[in-house]
């Protein structure tokens, strides 16, 4: 229950009513964690998720609008696809980063700082983004011959990811409006950006690709400008709650570089973080692939299962990020440690739930993939290690979140990449020297996992972390 405007919160300390606030805060920028209910934190972590899975769906219908153009637009749609995820998925500090500064300003009582830092973060996105756009414009046709091995397929790349690389810096703006948004504890405007974007994507998307409803007829690059299109209409939103916000709060829209200096700092770390996930996983694939077509297929279906099930903690920690760095932001360093326990166990608790029901869904779940025998015997090789992996992953994505929300990135950084190649490296590549198959591929998936838990839980319980202030330490 939230406090009353004149009423003590948990920790002691009077909250500060916000007149501007206009997110699931409900006006308070000051409360404590003692206050944090289920019902609010539901409230951060619900939005959250369907802008975590907004782009997976989106992407879903985009597959199989541009798969009625065969297999070569298919292949060209997943080249190009790839490298400007891997060019997104490296400045997730945008996000990230931004929300932990964020949310210590705003648990400080300062929206109007919190707001300064979607500002500041915003013009990083923009010149990082003309930046990566011209660069991977210039490498396109050498980096996709070389991913694609053939000519035609990496010319059909090229065609779609030369449309759709000019989106980078509308996709960078959207990552920082979730970031200061998030900050402010309002995860419900940013869905509704992201939503309006995509809901633009899927409507042009088919149009564009066949030529229907008097539209031209572009093939796979209707594909590319749809997603052109989606983009920067999400990322004209957010830039207009940002306007409308900064006039509210009564801040300016210079640059200001020693905020963005200050912002940039996380980006080393958080984008290594990136690099030791993106090394694992591409690994695996790769030898998967080399225990043949139904073990890699088998590996493909339990991953996305896996993949879908991250969206749904992470969501839970996106609104630990925010909850642990606002109370950090108003000093409440016990609070805060609390709070980080709390919500972990929130987390577990559903994780353990997820694996009870795939657990239960043993036989059903893999057949809704496929009907094959080739490829159920492998996925039943390794269910039950994907069943056990789901708790694990509960406690690490949840205390993942509250680190965040500390801006402890460095520890983040260094304990990803011990788990990466102390765990999950070493024996993927052994699985594939001794003919473990893809039961040792998820066994170095759970090694990776159990050495980020240790590292997380021991981080956590020290409480190093949490440092008090309105800037990460």
């Amino acid at each position: 229950m939230q406090p009353s405007a004149d009423e003590p919160d948990a920790a002691g300390a009077s909250p500060t009513t916000d007149v501007h606030s206009g997110g699931v805060a409900g006006g308070v920028t000051e409360r404590g964690p003692g206050r944090v209910t289920v019902r609010r934190f539901l409230a951060l972590a619900l939005p959250a998720l369907g802008v975590l899975a907004a782009e997976p769906l989106y992407l879903l219908l985009d597959v199989a609008v541009v798969g009625r153009l065969g297999a070569d637009a298919l292949a060209g749609l997943a080249l190009g696809a790839l490298v400007l995820s891997v060019v997104g998925s490296q400045l997730t500090f945008l996000s990230y980063g931004t929300t932990a500064r964020a949310a210590r300003l705003y648990g400080a009582g300062d929206r109007a700082g919190a707001v300064g830092e979607g500002v500041q973060a915003t013009w990083l996105a923009v010149g990082v983004g003309v930046v990566l756009a011209a660069a991977v414009f210039a490498l396109e046709g050498p980096l996709l011959r070389l991913l694609a091995g053939d000519a035609a397929l990496a010319g059909d790349a090229v065609l779609w990811l030369r449309i759709a690389i000019l989106g980078v810096p509308a996709i960078l703006v959207s990552m920082a409006g979730n970031g200061w948004m998030r900050g402010v504890e309002d995860t419900v405007r940013p869905l509704v950006c992201v939503v309006a974007g995509f809901a633009v994507s899927a409507v042009l998307c088919p149009l564009l690709v066949f030529g229907a409803a008097g539209m031209p007829d572009l093939g796979l690059a209707g594909s590319a400008v749809a997603n052109l299109v989606g983009q920067t209409v999400a990322a004209a939103a957010f830039l207009v709650l940002l306007l409308r916000e900064r006039r509210v709060v009564g801040i300016g829209l210079l640059p200001r570089w020693t905020v963005m200096r200050a912002q940039a700092g996380m980006a080393r770390d958080l984008i290594l973080r990136s690099l030791g996930f993106q090394a694992c996983f591409l690994s695996a694939a790769a030898v998967a692939a080399r225990f043949g077509a139904p073990s890699l297929a088998a590996h493909q279906v339990v991953l996305q299962l896996w993949n879908f099930l991250t969206l749904v903690l992470d969501s839970l920690a996106i609104a630990a990020q925010a909850l642990v760095g606002a109370a950090l932001g108003g000093g409440r360093v016990a609070g805060a440690r609390a709070l980080a326990w709390r919500i972990t166990r929130w987390s577990a608790l559903l994780s353990v739930l997820l694996a009870a029901l795939f657990a239960a869904g043993y036989s059903a779940v893999p057949a809704v993939f496929t009907d094959d025998p080739a490829v159920l015997g492998p996925i039943g090789d390794v269910w039950w290690l994907f069943v056990a992996l789901i708790p694990l992953g509960g406690v690490v994505f949840a205390l993942d979140g509250v680190l965040l929300g500390a801006g402890d990135a460095r520890f983040l950084r260094t304990a990803t990449l011990l788990g990466a190649l102390g765990g999950f490296l070493p024996i993927i590549w052994a699985s594939l020297a001794w003919d473990w198959g893809l039961r040792g591929i998820w066994c170095g998936l759970v090694a990776f996992l159990v050495v980020r838990l240790g590292a997380v839980v021991a981080r956590a319980a020290s409480g190093r972390w949490a440092v008090p202030g309105t800037a990460p330490a």
